[in-house]
C-alpha cells in the first residue's frame, strides 16, 4: 500500500492461507495487503488433533499471541505453556516455537509480530538445515 490511513474490515472479508486440515489463518494487517505500518497481524485456527511437532519454527521478529477459543498448549524454547480463551504469550525472536491444540474444539488465536508486512517474517523449521 502506498499510504497511512484510518482503516477497518473483517476478518471474514481477508483470504484464507492455510495448511489443509492441520491449521488456516487470515492476514487482517500487512503494508503490502492493507494500509498499515509497524505491525502485522492475524487470525489463525488450529483444527483438534491435528497439531504436528514439525510445525516448531523461528522468525527474527518477537511474535505474540492472544487467545481467543479452544484450549492447547504454547511451547516456547523450553517452556510449555497452557492457553485458552485470555491467555497471551510472548515469543522472543528467534525462539523455536509452535502452538499444539490439545482440546476437542477449534484453537483461535490472534497473532502479531512487530513488522510491517507478513512477507518479513521468515520461517524457519527445526527440520530444516
Amino acid at each position: 500500500m502506498t499510504s497511512l490511513q484510518p482503516y477497518s474490515a473483517h476478518e471474514n472479508d481477508m483470504a484464507v492461507d492455510a495448511w489443509e486440515g492441520i491449521v488456516s489463518w487470515r492476514t487482517l494487517l500487512s503494508a503490502d495487503q492493507t494500509p498499515s505500518a509497524g505491525i502485522t497481524m492475524g487470525v489463525a485456527t488450529i483444527a483438534p488433533s491435528s497439531s504436528v511437532v514439525g510445525a516448531r519454527h523461528h522468525h527474527a521478529q518477537h511474535e505474540a499471541y492472544y487467545f481467543l477459543h479452544g484450549h492447547g498448549e504454547a511451547i516456547v524454547g523450553d517452556a510449555t505453556f497452557p492457553v485458552h480463551a485470555g491467555s497471551v504469550v510472548f515469543v522472543p525472536g528467534d525462539t523455536p516455537h509452535f502452538v499444539r491444540n490439545t482440546g476437542d474444539i477449534d484453537l483461535r488465536l490472534l497473532y502479531v509480530f512487530a513488522t510491517d508486512q507478513f512477507s518479513d517474517v521468515v520461517y524457519c523449521y527445526d527440520n530444516e538445515v
